[in-house]
């Protein structure tokens, strides 16, 4: 099996200590790998087309004095939008996916706040990829009730986001369900 290593940032040892323990003593990880960062980075490059015109609205605004007093605020909501991309790339690379013998996992440090949530591989309905542009896809393996989990899109649909090789690793988790339940079956004969 292919198992990536995690990318060599200031957040590695984070995720490493997060995954350590989040395992089960006998969980196998089959599978790890990042979200790219400059996927993430691309989707969003268009709020520049936003944030760039406010601030110069803003700025030509100010030098007018016709916002003296909201000068600011509409200055650094400009400087926001046009901070969002840069945001969600280095919330990607505080995000580790992970595949194991039971579940695919996700993990994050991001922000400073360490949450892990999985999936057992028996509770994957759909295992489908989405291509986002640039290498990089969505391997979405859940449908959940809920739209508003960082990681599942507007339709409900969760699982890893902005993948590179989306489709080996779909196929990683595929063999990994059909091993679980070959296994699940087994001990049920016995």
């Amino acid at each position: 099996m292919v198992l990536d290593d995690i990318r060599s940032t200031l957040f590695s040892k984070g995720l490493q200590r997060l995954l350590d323990s989040s395992l089960k003593d006998d969980e196998r990880v089959i599978w790890q790998g990042q979200p790219d960062p400059l996927a993430d980075f691309r989707m969003l490059r268009f709020l520049w087309l936003i944030g760039i015109p406010w601030l110069i609205l803003t700025y030509m605004a100010r030098s007018h004095h016709w916002i003296d007093g909201a000068a600011t605020p509409l200055a650094l909501a400009g400087l926001a939008i046009i901070g969002g991309p840069f945001a969600m790339a280095l919330y990607a690379m505080q995000t580790l996916f992970v595949i194991t013998d039971r579940r695919a996992i996700i993990l994050r440090t991001a922000w400073g706040k360490r949450t892990a949530a999985s999936t057992a591989l028996s509770g994957m309905d759909k295992l489908e990829v989405l291509d986002v542009g640039g290498g990089a896809a969505h391997l979405n393996f859940a449908t959940r009730p809920s739209a508003k989990l960082p990681d599942a899109d507007y339709t409900g649909r969760y699982g890893f986001r902005s993948i590179r090789d989306a489709e080996a690793v779909r196929e990683i988790l595929k063999d990994a369900i059909g091993t679980r339940q070959r296994n699940e079956r087994t001990s049920e004969k016995h």
